[in-house]
């Protein structure tokens, strides 16, 4: 796993490269489209789940509450995301996605550092967010099961 400095420098590139502004400039299309934002979900989870080894566990974690977010949300189940937080959610995802960005993912595992990176950076950029929907989904799940 990368340290936090390099992590910081590392973001602070991936922020700024054409890569990241090249999914931000995708992820509205994604967002009104549910099709292909299932799709994407989709493939994000395979790729997390082909990920081998503990230290990405966290990043599945992570990945895997994005991605029950966006599918309550596409469902119409959960309509509190602002949209800033909805693009960058999808925009993460679909930089995530791309072999081709900062850090090619064929590299071992450097590869990955600036994808892990960006999820960090999205957990805190959104967090309230996230907290919403996980009291939301508690919620939900308490009422089911009663």
């Amino acid at each position: 796993m990368p340290t936090e400095s390099t992590t910081d420098n590392i973001l602070v590139r991936v922020l700024k490269s054409v890569f990241f502004k090249n999914a931000t400039g995708k992820a509205s299309r994604y967002a009104r489209n549910t099709g292909s934002l299932l799709q994407l979900l989709k493939d994000v989870l395979n790729k997390t789940n082909a990920l081998k080894g503990e230290g990405y566990e966290a990043l599945r974690e992570k990945v895997g509450v994005l991605a029950r977010l966006l599918k309550a949300y596409t469902s119409g189940e959960y309509k509190a995301v602002p949209w800033k937080t909805l693009t960058r959610i999808i925009a993460v995802l679909i930089y995530f996605l791309s072999p081709i960005d900062l850090i090619p993912d064929i590299l071992p595992v450097i590869g990955f550092s600036d994808d892990i990176a960006l999820v960090i950076w999205l957990f805190k950029a959104i967090g309230d967010d996230l907290q919403a929907f996980r009291q939301w989904e508690s919620q939900r799940n308490t009422v089911s099961i009663d």
